[in-house]
């Protein structure tokens, strides 16, 4: 096996070019994993059961099952070797560089981990006497005074699950507003080409219409577009800031100061303050509410499909009508938890709840250890880092792929590309599926939707130079084969437990229900 001057990918030797199938579908440790119904049969199970007692009374009622459970049944050793199996085949930020361009996919640190693990935390009860939770609401009051600190803003709702959920709140938050305004009849909201793909859905889940601004040559948004199109029908523009294109919107201000001018309000999609934190206060720049994803910015936990976390810092002006609940600190240093619509001090102008409980305690506490952790000059480097590293990817690829918005200026946190270049039948999906071979997750594809054929990526703070070279290389690799129209990489990925699928067939005809196949079946395919 040899590595390239280009690249990292091997060269097969005739040996390994001419390896044998096995028996087993195995190859060496990538193990073949079948489903589990595959593996189970539904007639046993993995316990031993004594038969049921004659004449005892079924306390089920008539809830009692009338037909087979049709479950496979495993022994432990089989079920545990089973999901540890498939475990195996799943790429983690614990494995190398995770890529994804929008989605800040950065090393958790294990010590907010064990912070997170604290009696106290984690087995907090939501329903518990606030008497008996000090420590815990402590933490999230502690957390919400620093994400303010942070952010230059003046309240923070800290329930919001997720980023699209802080989108709602603070979407919801302006229109409560407007509402005690009397100036309900406001329903446009202004979303620049450039936005994050949540924020149209979420304005328009809202009640309001969305009306999209166009882009500037350079990436950003066209600021004469949107102050042209104010007016008293609008009320309000979502904006993400630094944009999918990976572009700090240096007219911020201007643009806060037009929406502010006509009595809008200005959102900020904070998926991206990760490329900011502590060198830039949205507040600063007249921003009216901005989400943050603690699993980007302040690295918790990110994937799986939660828990999330996406708390919403508010100005001043929208603060009165955030949700419930939220912490309050007295002069006896006893915390207590708001939790009612009442008049008076107890935040009667709020749209009420947005959820249940109080958030996500294990989010929360890992968000604050890392505030913690780094301290204000730590979370300066963050952003500094993030930012270098972005930008050593990009210019590291000049002449390798195309950068539509290389002209701009430095990126921020993220570096655009595009498939501008490659030849004629080969594609993003190709550049993707051949990073899988190199032992890469593939960058954001197709996103933001402005660059044809973009690819994203986000190398993140965390990342070492050695890291990021080696990246380098296998893009690079990959991309120079696609140039060189190598037909083998049509076909990739050769080396991942599955080849290559059919996404559209998949996406479009699901086989959600696992059914045995028939001998007939079987013959036919």
């Amino acid at each position: 096996m040899t590595i390239n001057q280009s690249g990292w990918r091997p060269e097969m030797t005739g040996a390994q070019s001419q390896a044998p199938a096995t028996s087993t579908g195995n190859k060496a440790l990538m193990l073949e994993e079948p489903l589990i119904f595959e593996i189970g049969d539904e007639t046993t199970t993995g316990v031993d059961l004594s038969a049921q007692t004659t004449g005892a009374a079924s306390r089920l009622g008539g809830l009692a099952r009338s037909a087979p459970i049709g479950l496979p049944g495993l022994s432990e050793p089989e079920t545990v070797r089973h999901y540890t199996r498939l475990s195996r085949q799943n790429y983690a930020i614990d494995l190398g560089l995770f890529p994804l361009g929008s989605c800040t996919m950065k090393h958790n640190p294990r010590l907010n981990e064990r912070m997170a693990r604290l009696p106290g935390f984690a087995d907090v009860h939501p329903l518990q006497p606030v008497d008996t939770v000090q420590g815990a609401l402590g933490v999230i009051n502690e957390l919400a005074f620093w994400l303010m600190e942070l952010t230059g803003m003046h309240g923070v709702a800290m329930s919001p699950k997720a980023g699209a959920h802080g989108e709602l709140c603070g979407i919801l938050c302006i229109k409560a507003a407007l509402e005690k305004r009397g100036e309900g009849q406001r329903k446009v909201i202004l979303v620049p080409e450039s936005a994050h793909g949540t924020n149209p859905a979420t304005a328009a889940f809202a009640g309001f219409t969305v009306e999209n601004i166009p882009a500037t040559t350079e990436g950003r948004v066209d600021t004469d577009a949107l102050e042209a199109r104010l007016g008293p029908d609008v009320a309000g523009v979502m904006i993400t800031n630094p944009n999918t294109c990976g572009l700090f919107e240096r007219d911020m201000k201007r643009i806060s100061d037009a929406v502010h001018a006509v009595g809008g309000y200005v959102y900020c999609d904070g998926a991206n303050f990760n490329a900011i934190v502590g060198r830039v206060r949205p507040g600063d720049l007249g921003i009216d509410a901005m989400h943050i994803n603690l699993h980007k910015t302040f690295s918790t936990p990110h994937g799986g499909g939660g828990p999330g976390s996406g708390p919403t810092v508010l100005s001043e002006a929208l603060s009165p009508f955030g949700p419930l609940p939220f912490t309050a600190r007295y002069q006896d240093g006893h915390i207590g938890l708001i939790e009612e619509e009442t008049a008076g001090e107890d935040h009667p102008d709020s749209f009420g709840r947005m959820t249940a409980f109080h958030g996500q305690m294990g989010m929360f506490t890992r968000a604050l250890t890392y505030i913690l952790s780094h301290g204000a000059d730590g979370l300066r480097q963050v952003a500094e880092d993030a930012v270098l590293n972005a930008n050593y990817v990009l210019r590291s690829l000049e002449g390798t792929l195309d950068a539509p918005f290389a002209h701009s200026g430095p990126c921020m946190h993220e570096a655009l590309f595009s498939d501008d270049g490659l030849p004629d039948g080969f594609s993003t999906l190709d550049i993707a599926k051949g990073l899988i071979d190199e032992g890469f997750h593939p960058m954001t594809v197709y996103f933001p939707l402005v660059v044809h054929g973009a690819m994203l990526v986000e190398p993140t703070e965390t990342e070492s130079k050695a890291a990021l070279d080696q990246f380098i290389a296998a893009l690079r690799s990959v991309a120079e084969r696609a140039k060189a129209a190598d037909a083998s990489l049509k076909t990739a990925p050769h080396f991942a437990p599955r080849a290559r699928l059919d996404e559209t067939a998949a996406a479009r005809k699901p086989v959600l229900v696992w059914k045995e196949r028939t001998p007939t079946a079987q013959a036919a395919e």
